[in-house]
């Protein structure tokens, strides 16, 4: 179905830059590596060689805040962090693309009178995912528990699972802390969960991104779950999960 882009949202390690964007591009390419011989029928003949992606974003500038774009770029800037766009929203389900992305460049400023703007680049170091949205950014989570699930589909030999997770917001006492799983089954309710990845325990706002190890997994659902301590402990998070 053709759409016009309203609502499409940008999360960088742990921001939410939805708010701050105004164009978010995702590219992924390989190079075309000539080929050619002298039985090649007379056309040009070409191998897929290195694969590169990039994400490129624009929009108004703002600071002051962790969340905001400046704080969020210049922490960000010369390393590795997951990103994150959705075409449409970001509610359980939704399409995603995702990847592992060096802040390779941020630029802010413009003539006087203008509404302050930023731009951005990001480099992928990974493949990028296509997959869902598997927990939606404004859902607080206060206790352990375990997502919804989507049906991803099979994975085959030589393809991986991939699994971004951005941590928005902590609030709490006692070092709140959160640690996020990926859970697999054959069937939506999920009665022989068995986990697949494992993220490192959060206490502050950032990103994670996981991939297995190209071994088969024969089921077709997925989850993200997650286990909460601390005293009155509040994560805003958002989970991506793909194949690729």
């Amino acid at each position: 179905m053709k759409q016009i882009l309203l609502d499409v949202r940008l999360f960088a390690g742990g921001a939410d830059l939805s708010g701050n964007t105004a164009k978010a591009e995702i590219a992924a390419e390989f190079e075309d590596k000539d080929a050619t011989n002298y039985r090649s029928g007379g056309w040009k003949e070409v191998l897929a060689g290195l694969a590169s992606s990039t994400i490129n974003a624009e929009g108004q500038w703002e600071a002051g805040d962790p969340g905001k774009v400046d704080d969020s770029s210049w922490a960000q800037l010369g390393g590795t962090a997951p990103w994150t766009v959705c075409p449409t929203d970001a509610t359980v389900g939704t399409l995603a693309y995702f990847t592992n992305a060096l802040r390779s460049s941020y630029k802010l400023g413009d003539a006087v009178g203008e509404v302050a703007p930023w731009t951005g680049k990001a480099s992928g170091s990974w493949p990028v995912a296509r997959g869902q949205i598997a927990h939606p950014p404004g859902t607080a989570r206060t206790a352990t528990g375990t997502g919804t699930s989507i049906q991803l589909g099979a994975i085959p030999a030589g393809k991986r699972l991939y699994a971004a997770v951005h941590v928005l917001s902590v609030a709490g006492t006692g070092t709140p802390s959160i640690t996020a799983r990926v859970e697999s089954d054959d069937n939506t309710g999920f009665t022989s969960a068995a986990t697949k990845l494992t993220f490192a325990a959060a206490t502050a706002p950032g990103g994670q991104i996981l991939r297995t190890d190209g071994t088969a997994i024969a089921d077709d659902w997925f989850r993200i779950a997650w286990t909460i301590s601390g005293t009155t402990p509040s994560f805003l998070f958002t989970a991506a999960l793909g194949i690729a």
